[in-house]
């Protein structure tokens, strides 16, 4: 299921950035499993396009969790980096999720604020309704887009980015994402996914200014299919 250069899909192109669409599975950039990550394979479609000699420059804007699918910025160039860092620290990045988590919520929209505090060892966060210690303050806004026969697609946007959010929040109120066994839901999906995709990403070009706005396809299962 990995990304390879052959099979990338490349959802916008230019002098300064490249937005690709993450397959569940992969890793972003080098981690310790020592697994090819997705800035390595970026890399190779660059250098194999433009047949470019010695190392390409590609720098990494944000990450996604392994399992999680969608809609990812790399940075072309040095100073097309050092401003979408700015941009996203400055939350000018606007990112919408989907995702397929189990059960029917009762609200068809609502608001979640918790405090989130990341356990190292286990990798996961734990969810607060009240600030804790080293906690951090997490709010995300959902509304229902479809319901399923045993699921419900969610649209999901992100005023905080902290560690697990999405998954950590959701579970917390009783509506685990699809295949995420770290955060309640029975089963694993076959291939370790989850149903948690990066469908969306608007931002203001570092460069030129315009406006970009990126929809991302979701992987193509029975589930995901059931959702468009």
């Amino acid at each position: 299921m990995h990304s390879t250069k052959d099979n990338l899909q490349v959802l916008f192109e230019d002098n300064h950035i490249i937005i690709v669409n993450k397959r569940p599975g992969d890793i972003t950039q080098g981690d310790k499993t020592g697994d090819i990550p997705l800035s390595d394979v970026v890399k190779e479609y660059l250098k194999d396009k433009y047949q470019k000699e010695g190392n390409v420059f590609l720098g990494v804007v944000h990450r996604l969790d392994r399992p999680t699918s969608g809609v990812i910025i790399f940075a072309k160039t040095s100073k097309s980096l050092e401003r979408l860092n700015k941009m996203l620290r400055d939350k000018k990045i606007q990112k919408t999720y989907w995702a397929v988590v189990k059960n029917h919520p009762e609200k068809e929209k609502d608001t979640l604020i918790n405090f989130l505090k990341k356990n190292p060892t286990n990798n996961k966060s734990a969810v607060y309704n009240t600030e804790v210690k080293d906690s951090k303050k997490a709010v995300l806004h959902y509304q229902l887009l479809k319901k399923l026969d045993n699921y419900s697609l969610l649209e999901i946007d992100l005023e905080t980015g902290r560690h697990h959010q999405i998954r950590s929040q959701l579970s917390a109120i009783g509506f685990p994402i699809k295949g995420d066994l770290k955060y309640g839901f029975p089963r694993s999906n076959k291939d370790a996914s989850i149903h948690l995709h990066a469908r969306k990403i608007e931002f203001q070009h570092p460069v030129s200014k315009e406006l970009i706005s990126i929809i991302a396809p979701t992987p193509n299962d029975v589930i995901w299919n059931e959702c468009n």
